[in-house]
This record gives C-alpha cells, sequence and structure tokens, in this order.
C-alpha cells in the first residue's frame, strides 16, 4: 500500500469565526477525505471534530507585539522539520511554503493605503519582513489569491516572485442555496418588516471598513424618492451601534435601519432580504457576496471588493466606485426597488453564479496543485 502524503496545513486560528478561518476549515476537511493525503494541522487555535486531521498546537509569543508573527513563523518552522511534510500549504505569513493562499493583501501596502499610517510600527515591520522572506526566499511555487483584487497587489509588492499565480475564489456553502422564499418570514417578523417593504441587508464585522456610513448616506436619498416598496436596512455584524443609530436619526432614518447583531441563522436572514449592499473600503473577497448570491440575492458592491470577480454588471448586481455620489449608488437600488420582473431575472443569474463556487470544486482545484507539486517538485527542503 502506497504511503500517504503528508500535507501540512498552517493557520493561526482554526474553524473560529472570520472569513479566513472558515476558508481554511471548508477547505482542509474535505481535503481531508482524499484517502491518499495525510492531513496535520499546524495552528494556536482550532475548533474541530474531524478525526481524519491531526492537530499540532503552534505556540505565539503576543508581548513585545512585534514578536507575533514572527515566533508564529519560527516555531512552525521548527514543527515543519519535526513532521517532515510533503507539501506545506500556508494561510498566513511563516518562512517557507510550497504554497501559500492570499486571504489579505501585502501588509506594507495595508499599513499605507488601507491603515494610512505614516509610519510603521515595529509589528508592521515585522509582519512585513516575515512575508517578504516567504514570497522571495521561501521556495514558493504557487500563490492562490482569493480575488484578483489580492493577486494583483501582491504582484504590485513582489514582482519578481517566482510562483505560479492562481486565483482561487472561496467557496459558498450548500446550506445557503435556499429556494424556498418562506424560509426568511420569521426573520422579517421578527424586526418588525412586512412582506411589501424592500429589504437592504448589510453584513459586517467592521461597520465603518464596511460602509455603513456610506449606506446610511444612500437610505438617507431613497427615503426622499417616490419608490413603491418602503426600504428598510437590516444590519448584521459587530460594531458601534450606539454611533451609526445616531446616524440613522440623522438622517431621519432610524425607524427604517434595524440592528440585528451577529446572527446565527444566516440562510434564513439571506432569504429574508432582497438585496445584499457592500460598499467596503477594501475587502480581500467578502464571502458573504456569494452567500447572498447563493440565497438568490443580486448584489451591490464596490470596486474595492474582491467578490466583485463574480459580478455580471447588470445581470446579477452592480459594482460601484465609492466615490460616486451617495445619489448615484442610490439610483441602482432604486432600479431594483421598482422592478418586480428585473429582480426576478437577477436572483436567478446569482443563484447561477454561485453555484459555480461550492467547497467541493474548490477543493478539487487544491487537489490538482497538490498533485502537480507532488509530481513536479516533491515539495520543500527543511
Amino acid at each position: 500500500m502506497p504511503r500517504k502524503k503528508k500535507i501540512a496545513v498552517v493557520v493561526p486560528k482554526y474553524g473560529l469565526v472570520g472569513g479566513g478561518e472558515i476558508f481554511v476549515r471548508e477547505l482542509t476537511e474535505r481535503l481531508a477525505q482524499n484517502a491518499t493525503y495525510d492531513i496535520h494541522v499546524l495552528a494556536n487555535q482550532w475548533q474541530s471534530d474531524s478525526s481524519r486531521i491531526t492537530f499540532h498546537r503552534i505556540p505565539i509569543i503576543t508581548f513585545p507585539k512585534w514578536l507575533t508573527t514572527v515566533s508564529f513563523a519560527w516555531f512552525v518552522e521548527r514543527k515543519l522539520k519535526e513532521i517532515k511534510p510533503d507539501i506545506v500549504h500556508a494561510h498566513d505569513r511563516i518562512f517557507k511554503a510550497d504554497i501559500a493562499t492570499v486571504h489579505s493583501i501585502p501588509h506594507r501596502i495595508w499599513v499605507k493605503e488601507i491603515r494610512r499610517k505614516r509610519i510603521p510600527n515595529f509589528f508592521d515591520l515585522a509582519t512585513s519582513w516575515v512575508e517578504r522572506k516567504m514570497f522571495t526566499q521561501g521556495d514558493c511555487k504557487y500563490v492562490l489569491p482569493v480575488s484578483t483584487l489580492a493577486a494583483r497587489k501582491n504582484r504590485e509588492e513582489y514582482p519578481a516572485g517566482d510562483y505560479l499565480v492562481k486565483v482561487l475564489h472561496p467557496g459558498v456553502d450548500e446550506r445557503f442555496f435556499v429556494a424556498d422564499t418562506q424560509f426568511g418570514v420569521s426573520v422579517r417578523k421578527e424586526f418588525g418588516i412586512s412582506e411589501s417593504d424592500f429589504l437592504i441587508l448589510f453584513v459586517g464585522m467592521n461597520f465603518e471598513l464596511k460602509g455603513l456610513d456610506q449606506l446610511l448616506a444612500i437610505m438617507g436619498r431613497l427615503r426622499k424618492k417616490n419608490l413603491p416598496r418602503r426600504p428598510k436596512l437590516l444590519v448584521v455584524g459587530k460594531g458601534n451601534r450606539e454611533k451609526y443609530e445616531h446616524v440613522a436619526r440623522g438622517y431621519g432614518i432610524h425607524d427604517d435601519v434595524l440592528f440585528a447583531g451577529i446572527r446565527h441563522d444566516m440562510p434564513a436572514v439571506y432569504s429574508a432580504s432582497d438585496i445584499l449592499v457592500l460598499l467596503s473600503g477594501f475587502d480581500t473577497f467578502g464571502m458573504v457576496v456569494t452567500e447572498a448570491m447563493a440565497s438568490g440575492l443580486p448584489v451591490i458592491v464596490s470596486d474595492n471588493v474582491g467578490a466583485s470577480d463574480l459580478i455580471r454588471e447588470g445581470k446579477n448586481g452592480f459594482v460601484v466606485n465609492r466615490e460616486w455620489s451617495t445619489d448615484q449608488i442610490a439610483t441602482k437600488i432604486v432600479e431594483l426597488a421598482a422592478n418586480d420582473e428585473r429582480m426576478a431575472a437577477m436572483s436567478r443569474e446569482a443563484r447561477q453564479a454561485a453555484a459555480g463556487q461550492s467547497w467541493e470544486e474548490v477543493a478539487g482545484k487544491v487537489e490538482a496543485v497538490y498533485e502537480r507539486l507532488l509530481r513536479d517538485s516533491g515539495g520543500i527542503s527543511l
């Protein structure tokens, strides 16, 4: 019987809350179904009941903070020398990896362009140092960015990296492909949303970064337009609720903005909604977009959202420039709210686009990369 191929999957947190953590869990637990693989997860924290995966706890030194990324990478390197894997698949910054799935943009660009920090601190410098070692000296052979946005930023920072780049969008769980429109009735009843209301959905764990300020301004504009259906906004996630309730009152839309907090019944929440709007200042992908599309929601996203890769303009959603006026973006919502026939057509198109993003298909693409690596190179030399 041939020896199983040992695959080391590296990520600080496995199976916990967060888009990246969910991505790693959904992908890895499907890869573990391959009887020819011996999957080892190297993580500091994990949540899993899989009997097909071997977990290794990796220490992290968090004080001083600049040691966080460096210490994780150093302890990972020690563990890799011990277990001697055939392939190292990194989902975070370490010193060496065969494959790096890129869930973010290069840290230096994040600090400069998104955080707009003039002077990087020791943590930023240390994190960028580990990242640069992986992409320029770490024998990386495949880089799998989650979007073309992430791929472009990675190449801007590391133009000479000797590796192949293949964009690999996150998958979407089958539980979001809900066709029963009655599934979300209980959510509408819970928040006093009538059947005739046009429900706009916002989902995010960072209200400011995900564009809630701009969306509330747009809601203020919608209030002044003569729509056949009253627009309401359901805000799901975590943020400064008190601040945004105050902003909503300022626009005179307090009764139309409903804060739901963190929900564990998202298929029902999507089913209750009419469209998803995500105007992020930056989002490497945005898994809520594919979840909404799988649930049949047309989506409106900013051009800084990586999931815009999946949007066919005017067919299953709209990609808007965040520099547009609130009135310009509000017009896109009006186009949908005032046309039930177009909404239905876009709903079908959204569901069809998401259908090509199953986790099984994503796992199959990664398996193909593994097999090519095993055949051509045999993994990194530790």
